[in-house]
C-alpha cells in the first residue's frame, strides 16, 4: 500500500511540475544563452553570431518568402519562467525570425504571442517609418505560438487559490439538517 501511495505522490508531483513546464525543450534551453538580452544584441548583432537565445513577444508581421521559408517580425517582450511573453513589461525592441518552413500567416497573425529558440545569424536592415532599423536575425530551432486565451496565466479556477471560499457552504448544509428537528414541539 505504502508503495502505491508513493507512486501516486510521485505522479501528482510530476503532473504538477509539468503544468508549469517551459515551452522550449530542455536540450535547447541547455544550449541557449538565457542571459543574453535583445538590448545587448542590438548594440552589436554580429558580435553574438552563432549563439542560441530564447526570446519572445508579439507578432508584428509574418511574411512567406519565395523560397518556402517564413519570416516573422516580433515586438519583443521579456519572458517569464515558463517562457511566456509578459505583456506588462516594457519591450526592448524588435527582432526577426527566419523559419525554414512555411508558416501560415493566419495562424501567426499580428498580435499573437510567440516564443522562439533560435540561433543568431546576424542582422537585417528594414525600414520603419523612413528610418533603417537593424533587426537581430534568428534562425528558428523551435517556435511556440501561445494560445489566444488571455487567462493562461491563471491555470486553475479561482477557488484553488482560495479554499475558504467553499467551506461556509458546507457548514451551512450540515447545520441545516440539525436545526429544523428541534422546532414545532407544541
Amino acid at each position: 500500500m505504502k508503495n502505491r501511495f508513493l507512486w501516486f505522490s510521485l505522479f501528482s508531483l510530476i503532473f504538477m511540475v509539468s503544468g508549469c513546464a517551459h515551452v522550449i525543450s530542455k536540450d535547447l534551453r541547455n544550449t541557449s544563452d538565457t542571459t543574453l538580452t535583445l538590448k545587448q544584441v542590438l548594440q552589436n548583432p554580429s558580435a553574438f553570431r552563432g549563439k542560441t537565445v530564447i526570446w519572445g513577444g508579439e507578432i508584428i508581421e509574418t511574411s512567406n518568402q519565395k523560397d518556402g521559408t517564413t519570416q516573422i517580425e516580433v515586438f519583443q517582450r521579456p519572458l517569464d519562467s515558463r517562457g511566456e511573453p509578459e505583456e506588462t513589461v516594457a519591450s526592448e525592441g524588435r527582432f526577426l525570425i527566419n523559419a525554414d518552413q512555411y508558416l501560415d500567416p493566419y495562424n501567426y497573425q499580428k498580435g499573437k504571442r510567440i516564443t522562439v529558440a533560435g540561433e543568431l545569424i546576424g542582422e537585417e536592415l528594414k525600414p520603419i517609418g523612413g528610418m533603417d532599423y537593424k533587426y537581430p536575425l534568428l534562425l528558428s530551432k523551435q517556435i511556440y505560438l501561445w494560445p489566444e486565451y488571455y487567462y493562461s496565466s491563471y491555470p486553475y479556477p479561482y477557488y484553488y487559490y482560495n479554499p475558504w471560499w467553499f467551506y461556509p457552504w458546507w457548514g451551512f448544509s450540515f447545520n441545516y439538517h440539525y436545526f429544523p428537528r428541534h422546532h414545532h414541539h407544541h
